[in-house]
């Protein structure tokens, strides 16, 4: 029986202590903006989708490393990327500070605040893209705070 109480208050206190750590963003769900398929050589470049940055859940402390900003759960969009011989260019371009996270087809997590055009854009270059899914969020500096912003996908430039 002392067994069984042990156990069971050890359960408590890891369930208590998971209740309060934030969980990563949920690349699961479908992405807020809508999806793509591109193929190396696509046309027009850069594709260019218009949405809101922003969300209430802190990339610090969800994500953590290099992660900026307040973002949504759900994925702002998703890049299906078969790709060839050229970079992958995800990038921002709002008139706000941005920030910009993906998910690439590694899992890993590749976060940029103003690596883009202009000092506060965004942007992550994958100079030899993976093939697969790309799962990207936009984040602002202030909770619940939504800009309207330009997510381009390129492989030849920035926005």
């Amino acid at each position: 029986m002392k067994t069984l109480l042990r156990t069971i208050a050890a359960m408590a206190v890891l369930a208590a202590a998971g209740a309060g750590m934030a969980s990563a963003q949920n690349f699961n769900q479908n992405p807020t903006y809508g999806s793509v398929n591109l193929s190396a050589g696509f046309s027009p470049d850069p594709m260019q989708v218009t949405v809101r940055s922003g969300g209430s859940i802190n990339a610090a402390q969800s994500i953590g490393g290099a992660c900026t900003g307040y973002i949504a759960n759900a994925p702002d969009y998703r890049v299906n990327y078969t790709p060839g011989s050229y970079p992958l260019i995800i990038s921002v371009n709002s008139s706000q500070d941005t920030t910009l996270i993906v998910n690439g087809p590694d899992s890993r997590w590749y976060c940029d605040d103003d690596s883009g055009n202009a000092g506060l854009n965004p942007m992550v270059r994958f100079n030899q893209p993976a093939s697969g899914q790309y799962d990207i969020w936009i984040g602002t500096y202030g909770s619940n705070q939504n800009f309207n912003s330009t997510l381009a996908i390129s492989e030849v430039s920035s926005q």
